[in-house]
């Protein structure tokens, strides 16, 4: 009784195994979860097999609640039901199917009830459609952008890719991209849980790689986040130490391996550039101010690594918009309420970059 559904299809120009493989490799999630929604994977699923288990915490405003779903794999997808969360009950079937060597269709049928009954139907229904519709367009649209991008740029393999920072904004949208780009990636951390989580402490100098695996490459994202707070001497201190150290402890571990990664790209930002003049390109003029004095020391502490005969780079990067964090997250709430408005006069340069551009230049 008041059980609703809700449905979105889309064709997508690659065909039903590519789509299918897409969905079932490990970083789907990740890659599907909108970015405005406060969720937090706790327990991922991985690879979808029959029983797989994804715990999702999941913000409701001040509250939080897990949400716990088991997959079951069909012939022309897959099934994932919720065994406890928000909804009285919910079944969410995704289905790939064939429209020839070239071309699939993609739909997302889901089965639903609010709970509370009439009540819930009263109050939570016109809140939870437009919620489902824009979540489900926004997650066609990367599936079909991500596939699009895998066909234009097709990998000549998997590759190994070691990155740091990789629970960060950048990194957790780089890994579910390189994931479900086929390729196997290994993520540096202070709290390993996962079983291709590699332990390390820039402050302490610990950092073991094991040399029985081959990286390709190494994306470096790790360094204290500069917009976390007032800087402070001491603040101002541990942003430059943490990219001081880190960098050179990624760079001289590399270095050692038998076989070390082609490329390293340790990422630097705009900061790097003068706030004098128009604009600037990678022969600009450098700064006189913190910023600059940061990523010239950052892009600096990556010598062993090109001693090492491996390829250096430093993408300086501006500031990146996603409302899962950064700048955006904390600007939307307040132009929300009416309290938006400019900085200062207005018209200062800020060198910007969508959270989705980020990660197409890194890949």
């Amino acid at each position: 009784m008041g059980e609703e559904t809700y449905q979105r299809t889309s064709r997508i120009e690659v065909s039903s195994q590519e789509l299918r493989d897409w969905h079932f490799r490990a970083g789907a999630f990740a890659r599907l979860n909108p970015p405005w929604e406060k969720a937090t994977v706790v327990e991922s699923p991985g690879e979808l097999v029959d029983g797989a288990r994804a715990i999702i915490e999941i913000g409701m405003g001040p509250l939080k609640q897990q949400w716990i779903a088991d997959h079951e794999v069909t012939e022309d997808g897959f099934i994932d039901r919720q065994e406890k969360g928000p909804f009285a009950s919910w079944e969410h079937q995704h289905s790939f199917v064939s429209l020839g060597d070239k071309a699939s269709e993609l739909t997302d049928s889901i089965r639903y009830r609010l709970p509370l009954g009439k009540l819930g139907q009263v109050f939570g229904g016109p809140v939870v459609r437009p919620k489902l519709d824009r979540m489900f367009r926004y997650r066609h649209e990367i599936t079909i952008a991500d596939l699009e991008r895998r066909k234009a740029n097709p990998p000549p393999k998997p590759l190994t890719v070691l990155i740091s920072g990789a629970t960060g904004m950048i990194g957790t949208e780089l890994v579910g991209f390189l994931q479900t780009q086929g390729h196997q990636v290994y993520r540096l951390t202070r709290n390993p849980v996962e079983p291709t989580d590699i332990a390390w402490n820039p402050e302490r100098g610990i950092l073991h790689l094991p040399e029985d695996i081959r990286f390709d490459g190494v994306v470096h994202l790790a360094g204290e986040n500069v917009a976390g707070g007032r800087w402070s001497e001491a603040r101002k201190r541990n942003i430059l130490e943490s990219r001081r150290l880190g960098t050179r402890l990624l760079s001289e571990s590399v270095a050692k391996l038998p076989h070390p990664p082609s490329v390293l790209i340790s990422a630097s930002g705009s900061g790097f550039y003068s706030h004098q003049g128009e604009t600037c390109d990678e022969t600009g003029p450098t700064g006189d101010h913190f910023l600059a004095e940061v990523c010239r020391i950052n892009e600096a502490e990556t010598a062993p690594a090109r001693s090492a005969g491996i390829r250096i780079v430093d993408p300086r990067i501006g500031m990146v918009l996603s409302p899962a964090g950064g700048a955006l997250k904390k600007l939307v709430p307040h132009f929300l309420l009416g309290l938006g408005g400019p900085f200062g006069h207005g018209r200062q340069r800020i060198s910007w970059i969508g959270i989705d551009d980020v990660v197409d230049v890194l890949h």
